[in-house]
């Protein structure tokens, strides 16, 4: 069963990967504007009973779905987001990030519908920051470049009737540390018995999924009033930090029981897993100008997002 706004709302989204971070936050965002929402989900389905379960990669099923729920806007959140997955994995990758990617294009032009597909600031080198929508890509690893495929897969399918949303880091209200590259860091500072080492070299521009997700609305409004919206957009914050500068914010926004005096930065270049781009910072000039709000800062964002997991562990610390 889908999740759904009541029958009265007279738009309609579907969100693949809508078990995911982002796809959570969009499916929230969409219903609390109004919208009607149908969520697709596949391998984590099981785990949110109001989404429909439906594999991306069955383009007869989802032909079908596009025809019963007939939506004005395709979110395509559903991708495979680890780097090093994507290096380990390539053929699956590719399914996924890029041949699936392509019959939804190609289903969203039949149907007239409006596509958003979710990319990533790893198609850059991050060698020339900041990177304006109008800039060369050149990914460092399979990941970046799987997705920079999916975008051209988008933009020659249906280059009026799709829009490429190119975004940063994540991190929001997930269900375990584990889910967001971000979130996970928080795993190292709950165990000062653990002597960790993190990384101070990359720069980085964590996001939250909720305002990300709030510039998908703008994104999705705005071309329902004008079908001059489409192309290449960007969404992030602009509040750059390396890894080991996240974790100290982490630590000082939750309190004084937090220490990290077993954690030590590493500023020299990762030489393990998939290569990373240093600082791709995206411009984020043309959505802005469709008014997408401001994103939170990282240190109220990070707050929020934290304290469930660190109220578990000092029960009775904060009031």
């Amino acid at each position: 069963m889908a999740l759904q706004d009541p029958p009265s709302a007279s738009k309609c989204v579907v969100i693949t990967g809508a078990s995911g971070l982002l796809g959570r936050a969009v499916s929230q965002t969409f219903s609390s504007a109004g919208w009607r929402t149908v969520g697709l989900a596949f391998s984590r389905a099981h785990l949110h009973p109001n989404l429909v379960k439906l594999d991306i990669t069955d383009k007869v099923a989802f032909e079908n779905l596009i025809q019963r729920e007939k939506p004005d806007v395709i979110v395509h959140c559903a991708a495979e987001k680890d780097p090093d997955a994507a290096a380990s994995k390539p053929e699956e990758t590719k399914r996924l990030n890029v041949d699936a990617t392509q019959d939804l294009a190609e289903c969203a032009r039949r149907h007239g519908i409006f596509l958003i597909y979710i990319s990533t600031d790893y198609v850059f080198d991050g060698e020339s920051p900041p990177y304006k929508e109008d800039a060369v890509p050149h990914p460092l690893n399979k990941y970046g470049e799987s997705k920079l495929a999916g975008e051209q897969a988008v933009l020659e399918v249906n280059p009026d009737g799709a829009a490429v949303l190119r975004i940063s880091v994540l991190y929001g209200a997930v269900e375990k540390l584990s889910e967001s590259a971000i979130t996970v860091l928080f795993e190292k500072v709950q165990d000062p018995s653990k002597p960790a080492v993190i990384s101070n070299y990359e720069r980085r521009y964590p996001t939250h999924a909720k305002d990300i997700a709030a510039g998908i609305l703008v994104l999705a409004e705005a071309r329902l009033k004008s079908d001059a919206v489409k192309g290449i957009y960007h969404h992030s914050t602009a509040e750059c930090l390396t890894k080991y500068e996240m974790v100290r914010q982490m630590a000082a926004v939750l309190g004084p029981s937090w220490t990290l005096n077993h954690i030590k930065a590493d500023s020299e270049k990762p030489t393990s897993g998939a290569a990373r781009p240093f600082d791709a910072q995206l411009s984020c000039e043309r959505l802005q100008q469709l008014g997408a709000p401001p994103c939170v800062s990282f240190a109220d964002g990070i707050r929020e997002v934290l304290l469930p997991f660190a109220r578990s562990q000092l029960t009775g610390f904060f009031c």
